[in-house]
């Protein structure tokens, strides 16, 4: 399964890729959290990376009033009107 998070991940050197598929394969389960809890930075880097990926699915973003189609059209509209590729 595809997650919106995995286009982020694939970016990162292939050392830290792993770490973090690793991290927040052990994030998403409840003894794994519960574990994480012992390292405050850990904990943080992995909340903000799961809030991220809860944030990119397309009808939580929308709820929250972020449409990511309509902020790429209207990108595309401005450069269009200057005349920008």
């Amino acid at each position: 399964m595809s997650r919106p998070l995995d286009g982020f991940l694939a970016a990162a050197p292939r050392p830290q890729r792993a770490g973090l598929h690793a991290l927040l394969a052990l994030a998403r389960r409840p003894r794994g959290a519960r574990l994480i809890e012992f390292f405050p930075s850990l904990e943080q880097l992995t909340g903000g990376l799961l809030a991220a990926e809860r944030c990119e699915a397309d009808g939580a973003a929308r709820a929250l009033g972020w449409d990511a189609a309509a902020v790429v059209a209207h990108g595309r509209a401005l450069r269009h009107a200057e005349g920008r590729p």
